[in-house]
């Protein structure tokens, strides 16, 4: 065993269901929710214009699945990030 260097010391993580995770500590505090909210608001506005155009050239179904798609996509970024649950704080 000579060589060998020993472990370091980790400390481990325990989870407390009592206690929500922030939501800066979320995903590793890179911020991926709010890079996710953009991604699904500016898909979101691309299809809405998709829709316009169609409406305008009389293609009503599929403006209508292009309108369904952006609600979705609007949908989807709305519920990202701390849900109201984790705001609350629990009493100890």
């Amino acid at each position: 065993m000579t060589g060998m260097k020993p472990l370091a010391h980790t400390p481990l993580k325990v989870h407390r269901p009592d206690r929500p995770t922030p939501p800066s500590l979320l995903h590793g505090g890179h911020g991926v929710d709010s890079v996710a909210r953009r991604t699904f608001l500016s898909r979101a506005s691309e299809l809405d214009q998709l829709a316009r155009q169609a409406a305008e050239r009389g293609d009503l179904q599929e403006a209508g699945r292009l309108i369904l798609e952006t609600l979705d996509c609007e949908r989807r970024a709305g519920g990202l990030g701390p849900q109201v649950l984790q705001l609350i704080k629990p009493r100890l």
